[in-house]
């Protein structure tokens, strides 16, 4: 079969409008009006938010003075690691240089951030450069916290067996790895974090491709695959999760439920979990007075793997919650994300801010469909506060998870704020309840180019 392919021309000379019907929540973007304000505009970060928003920008700005920091030397489309740890993707064509994706007319510190002062309206990096800015984008993506999992590191992936979908190279690593179980048999592990992560379906995912795979090898009487979910459900989306269930059930994959993640032993191929059970107790306060409380019941559980996927805990980076920039109350306080308005996008305590991406501390899943539709929302927001007039575009709290089932189906869960679905034409005329053909289609040949040559670009 011949490989099929997208380049930059293919993709707009097939029409970007046709790949943003065949994709999900959002459309073009369509010509708007230059605005002629003024202002230097910092984005910490060139993941895909940062770049995305400084080519959009761009284009609405008559004299745009943006300078963008970040190290990495290529733009990565993570949602295709999943599909590099299944044999689908090709490493190398899941990204590209970054100096071929921040625009053109930006300056580009080729460092990182150190230390944030939204007081000053600073920024200090490694290197030592104090950057100046009048309006902050941040948008630094998060950071992955390694050393939260005892006995292993990003350096180590794949001794033991014990790999992350989450890394570019431990998403190269584990797809030999899953061969040899299927090819062996034996005994696969599948967990998730904690903490709110990017891509939260990714885990689902690799361990349902593992599944099926042994099963067009006819090896699936010798592999046995478990699951084991941080939170009290597999999922809490209420249209998807019934059809998800049924899928791990029929297909004979153990799940458990509420388990955390504490340590590897990668030389007796052990994976240590805690289980934890929150009950209710009715306590006596100071004043004599009968009060409910919460407990946490953990219970130490150690299981024995061939092939393990585990994801580590994530959270902002350090220099957003060292700059007073995060939540200090609430459930999005403890991991630091940003403290912005849900709908305008904007931080709450400082009106240049803008955050989008996974830094936000929003209540959505924090997938690139989400900063998709996340961008012209921020740029519109962000140039009526530097003409001085009120943020009036709201986000939705719009996501999508294209949960991949196996090798020709994906459930394609849409949904809002309030985990509503919020399902995009042409998909409403299917069942997407339940997984699709068409689905499949679009994850395997249309996203991806979509990031590169729409989204990027500022086109969409």
């Amino acid at each position: 079969m011949k490989k099929t392919t997208m380049n930059r021309r293919t993709f707009l000379k097939a029409g970007v409008g046709t790949a943003a019907v065949l994709g999900i929540g959002g459309g073009v973007m369509h010509h708007l009006n230059m605005v002629d304000a003024k202002g230097r505009i910092l984005i910490i970060g060139g993941g895909a938010a940062g770049c995305s928003f400084a080519a959009r920008i761009m284009r609405r700005l008559s004299n745009p003075d943006i300078t963008l920091i970040d190290p990495a030397d290529r733009q990565y489309y993570q949602p295709g690691f999943t599909f590099i740890a299944a044999g689908i993707f090709k490493p190398d064509e899941v990204w590209k240089p970054m100096s071929k994706c921040i625009p053109s007319g930006v300056k580009w510190i080729k460092d990182s951030v150190i230390e944030l002062d939204p007081v000053k309206q600073t920024a200090r990096t490694a290197g030592g450069q104090m950057v100046e800015y009048d309006f902050l984008v941040l948008t630094p993506g998060l950071q992955i916290n390694w050393d939260k999992v005892e006995g292993i590191s990003r350096e180590t992936l794949g001794q033991g067996n014990a790999h992350c979908i989450y890394d570019f190279m431990g998403a190269q690593r584990i797809w030999p790895a899953i061969q040899e179980l299927v090819a062996k048999g034996g005994r696969g592990v599948f967990t998730d974090t904690y903490t709110k992560h990017k891509c939260g379906g990714a885990p689902k995912k690799i361990c349902m491709l593992t599944e099926h795979l042994a099963r067009k090898e006819g090896k699936r009487d010798g592999v046995q695959l478990d699951y084991f979910c941080s939170e009290k459900a597999l999922y809490d989306v209420p249209l998807y999760t019934p059809r998800l269930l049924q899928i791990y059930e029929e297909r004979n994959i153990g799940l458990e439920v509420r388990h955390r993640v504490k340590g590897i032993d990668t030389l007796a191929k052990k994976v240590y979990l805690e289980h934890y059970e929150k009950v209710k107790e009715t306590q006596t306060d100071a004043q004599g007075n009968e009060i409910e409380v919460e407990r946490e019941i953990v219970t130490p559980r150690v299981e024995d793997y061939d092939l393990l996927s585990f994801v580590p805990p994530q959270s902002a980076p350090d220099f957003v919650r060292n700059a007073g920039l995060s939540w200090t109350e609430g459930k999005l306080a403890k991991d630091g994300w940003a403290m912005v308005d849900k709908k305008t996008l904007i931080h709450l305590a400082y009106p240049n801010i803008v955050c989008l991406g996974d830094v936000a501390g929003i209540p959505t899943s924090k997938t690139s469909s989400a900063i998709r539709i996340q961008l012209p929302i921020a740029v519109d927001n962000l140039l009526s506060i530097m003409q001085g007039k009120e943020p009036t575009k709201e986000y939705n709290g719009y996501a999508c998870c294209p949960i991949v089932t196996d090798y020709g189906h994906v459930l394609l869960c849409e949904f809002d704020y309030d985990k509503n679905p919020d399902i995009s034409f042409p998909f409403t005329l299917q069942d997407m309840s339940k997984e699709q053909t068409s689905a499949w289609m679009l994850k395997k040949y249309f996203l991806k180019p979509m990031f590169f040559y729409g989204m990027l670009n500022g086109l969409m």
